[in-house]
């Protein structure tokens, strides 16, 4: 089982400890899918098809799930009423706003303050901001154009990263989208225990309602974000507001990327507080001659899922994490069902062991992903844009 889920895998990221995790836990998570497809009398052809950026997730049930971040996980080719919930959507993602001036910064702490103080409502639900929290944040840049292209660009740019942590658990709406925080998901999924870990899903009805849920709840995500730059920023162009984190439909999810739908979007591409980000064109992917070049021509017509290659249509979202104490991964050690991880450390002084990764000290990555992504041939840059603030209040 984890032969083929490995073969089911297409990893395009760099070779450092991040991408290195990333690939060896996700072949546990596509073994499990693998599993549950056979249980419910499906051929076992889910998929990972990976982006630059792959790495670890620091989400801790999704990670002991067998899955990393930073790419597309298939399970079908979204005509099934099937949803996997163990790699949990929550409709993350970047808005990208265009300004004529630089605000002033002591007023800008102080709506910022003044929001998180207030209560404030969407569709008579109240908003909960979340700028604070993991790796959501604010940011301001200057922003220089790259390439001409039709949208009138202004001098300035702001990004807000959010989610919608109101509906992770049960809620005024019903049930939540995380099976581990909402009584009721919990109670409404099937529950099948396979080699590798239990995973929670959803079939028939219960997944196109969970589904229409799903697509509610990424709208909010949506408002919310717009309605944040409302109010700290005023008047604004609305450059891009994607999701990163989400159901395509109910069988594709994107884990850390963002998801080609047309060729005018232009998308963020967010690395570290002290390096440029960027605005970038997706190309439509993976091409023939990547597909050839990286060598997974033969072994995805084999599968029967050349075409997910072909149309794969994802790009980096940002940096990821790479962990700087890490060299490389040696092998995965399994006792009693759970995964150990032994780990080659930088300084040659010995190996570890470890299970959970978000505690453990992380850096977000430079240019390289963006080189990466460049050269086979994923992405346009628009503009790029000097960072002037970071926000994390």
């Amino acid at each position: 089982m984890l032969r083929n889920a490995k073969d089911h895998c297409f990893f395009i990221g760099l070779t450092d400890s991040g991408a290195e995790l990333c690939r060896a836990n996700t072949i546990y998570g596509i073994a499990g899918i693998h599993y549950v497809q056979h249980q419910l009398g499906m051929g076992p052809s889910a998929t990972f098809i990976a982006t630059p950026d792959m790495t670890i997730t620091r989400n801790a049930s999704r990670w002991k799930s067998g899955f990393g971040y930073g790419g597309k996980i298939s399970w079908g080719e979204g005509d099934h009423d099937f949803i996997i919930l163990n790699t949990k959507p929550n409709a993350c993602g970047l808005l990208v706003g265009g300004l004529e001036e630089l605000p002033d910064i002591e007023s800008l702490i102080k709506k910022l303050h003044e929001m998180e103080t207030s209560t404030t409502q969407i569709d008579g639900i109240e908003v909960i901001w979340d700028f604070y929290k993991s790796n959501h944040f604010i940011d301001l840049f200057e922003l220089t154009a790259v390439t001409k292209i039709d949208l009138d660009l202004p001098p300035y740019a702001f990004i807000i990263h959010g989610s919608a942590d109101e509906f992770k658990g049960d809620n005024e709406l019903g049930f939540g989208l995380y099976y581990d925080k909402s009584k009721r998901l919990y109670e409404m999924a099937e529950h099948i225990e396979t080699p590798f870990r239990e995973f929670h899903i959803l079939t028939g009805g219960a997944a196109k309602k969970y589904f229409e849920k799903y697509k509610y709840v990424e709208n909010f995500a949506k408002k919310k974000r717009k309605l944040a730059a409302e109010l700290l920023f005023g008047k604004f162009l609305e450059i891009s507001n994607e999701t990163h984190q989400g159901l395509i439909n109910m069988n594709e999810m994107l884990l850390g990327c963002h998801y080609l739908k047309n060729d005018a979007t232009l998308f963020p591409l967010t690395l570290r507080g002290d390096l440029p980000a960027y605005l970038v064109r997706g190309n439509p992917n993976l091409s023939p001659e990547s597909i050839e070049l990286l060598g997974f021509e033969k072994r995805a017509k084999r599968l029967g899922v050349y075409d997910r290659l072909l149309n794969a249509n994802t790009i980096p979202h940002g940096g990821g994490y790479v962990l700087p104490d890490i060299l490389a991964v040696n092998k995965v050690i399994e006792v009693d069902g759970e995964r150990y991880f032994e780990v080659e450390m930088q300084n040659d002084r010995g190996k570890q062991i470890i299970s959970e990764v978000r505690e453990l000290p992380y850096e977000y990555r430079g240019r390289r992903v963006v080189l990466r992504a460049l050269e086979i041939g994923l992405i346009e840059i628009v503009a790029k844009l000097i960072p002037q603030y970071v926000l994390k209040l």
